[in-house]
């Protein structure tokens, strides 16, 4: 890209390229020249918007977190609806199959991230933690709903069903799991809480 040339959108092209080098080399590979050359821009561009890298890997990862916040957001509207393992079963192969893995590692590679993202949440991991929420949610409707039993602990079980799908795509260099494989996961951990 030209010196002086006006970039639209230009954190949107930056996020966009550090996607694709956390997704398709890993976090040791995203370095802020690795970003700028990708999105075809000067190194200066990226340090004209954020701070230092860390505090644009931070802007990434809020960006990418709200975007998956919003797909599992969806699964809420599910309950009463079709099998409740096959809901959880949906939702949290969508959210595995995203970048969701890839921005668990990052946070983990990068202690001055994990520092610069504490101060916008104090706890959890970015991605998972939100995930937790909608998923609790999700499963208090139906428990509500009566399709759970009464005495469910969704707060209890909700990071349970995260931590058993992580489980199952954590490997985001090797092949997905079977569908098959995750969905009895899923109903082996929900299984006690459905109503009779």
């Amino acid at each position: 890209m030209p010196t002086g040339v006006a970039i639209r959108d230009v954190r949107e092209l930056l996020f966009d390229a550090a996607e694709r080098i956390l997704v398709g080399s890993g976090p040791s590979a995203l370095t802020s020249r690795a970003v700028t050359d990708t999105a075809g821009c000067a190194k200066g561009v990226l340090h004209r918007h954020f701070d230092d890298f860390d505090d644009f890997l931070a802007a990434f990862v809020l960006d990418r977190s709200r975007r998956l916040d919003a797909r599992t957001a969806l699964l809420r509207d599910r309950a009463g609806r079709g099998e409740v393992v096959d809901n959880l079963t949906g939702a949290l192969t969508d959210l595995f199959d995203s970048i969701a893995v890839a921005v668990v590692a990052l946070v983990t590679f990068r202690d001055g991230l994990r520092a610069r993202l504490r101060r916008d949440l104090p706890a959890g991991v970015p991605v998972l933690t939100e995930a937790v929420d909608r998923i609790g949610a999700y499963l208090a409707a139906e428990r509500d709903l009566g399709r759970l039993r009464p005495d469910t602990d969704v707060e209890a079980l909700a990071p349970a069903l995260i931590g058993t799908a992580h489980l199952l795509f954590a490997d985001r260099t090797g092949r997905r799991p079977d569908p098959g494989a995750v969905r009895r996961a899923i109903a082996a951990a929900v299984g006690g809480a459905l109503a009779p």
